[in-house]
């Protein structure tokens, strides 16, 4: 019978040298397959050994790694242990791979079609314009519309989905047997996240290629995948079927994985507003200009109106260039240039960040940065500091001794505990989490959403979360507003807007979600360059996505309107309401 495996991995063992003669060991003894055209995934925590095994697959270990034990045979040839040209070969013609973020691994210097076709320069010899006319067909075979003029673009001069959609035109150009996607869909909004899936079992579906499959998030795992792996610190506690491992798990570990979500928030809120923002117009002005007026600037958020209620999770939501993050830095003054009213309540919005790493001052000891707020606010005397810092530590779950720490010496967990103590420091109420859990593993994301549930409880706090994982939103909030293009498009309590989303661009949203119930519906999902507003723009800005556009859609957006009651308002900018099973 003809073995229709790959690749082998057997007792694979690997590690890195830890001083005084020690080995830490990394990868511990872990064997499994990939059989011819299937698609295997990897979930587990950061440092759990998912990319190191994909490295150690391709041959892209650092010289540091020492290999300690085991085999990666493919089609029953050892590959672990071969010389630079052979190993070269393979990674042309056998094998590649797709990295979590396109804009660090593509060359800010080469255009599109240059990068594309170094992999035929390398590996084939073919002529300049054959490979030209190849470059073009994996652009088109990867949705990317006007291939010649794309190939003559840099990195820079496209969007997320976009460069993603590249790499992956680079990474099946010369028709490899496997293509290994390390987290591919990770930094992308949910719209663009089922387009890259729906592209890669497009070309898993027609190519015959395997997928290895490296992710955190469960629910793109059961989308994609037929097989998971489960890993834990450097060894694999599970493995077997998408459905015996995710709806009937062995392991404790996997079980933790699944149970990871916070249960959903369910209480009742005032109805008084602590925030209050009324016909709100945010501003950029022109780049490159020393001297600006009102002429030279660009509204970027547009006739914004919302309250935010005492004690109440907010939640904001739409795609990257939607303006969430623009709001967010007018509530906290970051961003001046503003027409309309916004009224705080006597509040200072405190802000945590995406990626605490950046946010937090790497030549500061975590002590003193947690101390700066009560500096700022006149608090003098050490003893009391120090007091402060040691109970807002063991508020956020971690022990005194992290004041004595660095930032670089904390996990993305404890970084980002730490962000969040940083905003309760001086006592305010009302905290923004710009994506705080988005470059967080499953179990951390968990950790972090629940810390912030017990402060919401504890302290009485008022939180606006913006995230573009409305999962997590939805189990969070207690109200959500939709924003498309700087404008709110739709707004309600979260369970009337999850189960009856009446705008076309809400239900487009939602169409993404990934969920245990459903596979995504990409017919419905269209992703377009997202551009800000022009002044002058008066249509819906929707328009062009719309699959229910019709003529009057062309002419001035309509105001915001109550389709739902007094007491549970749900607003909506659209002339249409769509039937609920539409």
């Amino acid at each position: 019978m003809e073995d229709k495996t790959l690749i082998s991995v057997r007792d694979l063992t690997v590690g890195f040298p830890a001083g005084k003669g020690d080995i830490h060991t990394v990868l511990d003894h872990i064997n499994f397959d990939i059989g011819q055209g299937e698609i295997v995934g990897i979930v587990g925590e950061s440092g759990s050994g998912k990319s190191m095994t994909a490295l150690s697959i391709m041959g892209l270990l650092s010289k540091d790694a020492v290999i300690m034990d085991g085999t990666v045979e493919l089609r029953g040839t050892d590959i672990l242990n071969i010389d630079h040209e052979k190993r070269r070969k393979i990674q042309g013609d056998d094998m590649t791979m797709v990295f979590q973020e396109p804009m660090t691994s593509l060359n800010p210097v080469m255009r599109i079609g240059d990068q594309v076709g170094e992999v035929l320069k390398l590996h084939t010899k073919l002529h300049d314009d054959e490979i030209e006319r190849r470059v073009a067909e994996s652009l088109l075979s990867v949705g990317l519309k006007n291939p010649e003029e794309l190939m003559k673009s840099y990195p820079h001069q496209l969007s997320g989905g976009m460069r993603q959609r590249v790499m992956i035109a680079m990474a099946i150009i010369n028709q490899p047997d496997l293509i290994i996607c390390d987290e591919p869909t990770t930094a992308l909004d949910v719209t663009v996240q089922a387009q890259i899936l729906a592209l890669l079992k497009k070309i898993h579906r027609e190519k015959k290629c395997s997928i290895l499959f490296i992710s955190h998030d469960l629910n793109v795992i059961k989308e994609i995948c037929q097989r998971v792996i489960v890993m834990y610190h450097g060894t694999i506690v599970e493995q077997g079927s998408v459905d015996e491992v995710m709806y009937a798990p062995k392991h404790d570990y996997t079980r933790k994985l699944i149970a990871s979500m916070p249960e959903q928030l369910s209480e009742n809120i005032s109805k008084d507003p602590l925030i209050h923002v009324k016909d709100l117009n945010i501003y950029y002005r022109t780049a490159g200009k020393i001297f600006t007026s009102k002429k030279d600037r660009m509204v970027y958020v547009k006739d914004l109106s919302f309250d935010i209620y005492k004690g109440e999770i907010f939640g904001l939501v739409g795609e990257s260039g939607c303006g969430k993050t623009t709001v967010a830095k007018a509530l906290t003054g970051l961003n001046t240039d503003i027409e309309g009213t916004m009224d705080l309540g006597g509040t200072m919005p405190q802000m945590v960040f995406q990626d605490p790493f950046s946010s937090l001052n790497p030549a500061m000891k975590i002590g003193k940065i947690l101390e700066e707020p009560l500096k700022l606010a006149g608090v003098k005397n050490k003893t009391e500091r120090r007091e402060k810092v040691n109970e807002v530590l063991q508020e956020i779950g971690l022990d005194e001794s992290f004041a004595g720490r660095y930032a670089r010496e904390l996990s993305g967990g404890q970084r980002q505990r730490i962000a969040i103590g940083l905003a309760l420091m001086r006592g305010e109420k009302f905290i923004i989490a710009d994506e705080p859990v988005s470059a967080l593993d499953v179990t951390v994301q968990s950790q972090i959403l629940k810390l912030l549930i017990r402060l919401h409880k504890e302290r009485g706090l008022t939180i606006l979360l913006i995230s573009h994982d409305l999962n997590i939103v939805r189990h969070m909030c207690n109200r959500v507003v939709v924003m498309y293009l700087g404008r709110i498009v739709e707004m309600a309590d979260v369970n009337e807007l999850y189960d009856n989303p009446m705008h076309p661009y809400t239900r487009m949203l939602f169409e993404s979600i990934l969920t245990d119930k459903k596979k995504t519906d990409t017919d419905k999902i269209t992703v377009n360059e997202v551009r800000p507003l022009k002044r002058d723009q008066e249509m819906c800005a929707f328009y062009g996505r719309c699959r229910y556009a019709q003529d009057k859609c062309q002419e001035k957006a309509l105001e915001l309107r109550n389709i739902g009651t007094e007491e549970s308002p749900h607003l909506l900018r659209c002339c249409l309401r769509i039937a609920r099973d539409e």
